[in-house]
């Protein structure tokens, strides 16, 4: 047995099943958790997917909202056990893999269309 099927054996064992099927332009609420002192919470972020890397356990999102009027991104590990939860708020109809662009709109503008033909 080579290191690599040691590496992916290992991996196997922390990827998530449960997770929905995301795509870009798609509005999630991903639920984060959070340590302060002795307590946990999950603590929801919501926003717009403007890119994914896929990569096995390593595949990431990249979540966009505005807040206060500034653009705040963040990218979650999906298979982190620090995520707790992936919620699909609507589905977005886009024609690119990554949604770049909306860092340079503002208001209206970062708007994307709303796709029916997905379930949510």
């Amino acid at each position: 047995m080579n290191a690599q099927a040691i590496i992916r054996s290992i991996e196997a064992e922390h990827i998530k099943q449960d997770l929905p099927e995301i795509y870009i332009g798609d509005t999630v609420r991903v639920g984060v958790r959070i340590r302060e002192g002795e307590k946990e919470r999950v603590q929801p972020y919501e926003g717009t997917v403007i890119a994914r890397r896929n990569g096995g356990i390593n595949e990431t999102i990249t979540v966009r909202k505005i807040f206060q009027g500034i653009g705040v991104e963040r990218v979650f590990l999906l298979h982190s056990p620090l995520v707790d939860v992936i919620t699909i708020i609507r589905r977005g109809k886009v024609r690119r893999a990554k949604l770049y662009y909306l860092r340079d709109r503002v208001g209206k503008a970062t708007r994307v269309k709303q796709r029916f033909d997905r379930p949510l």
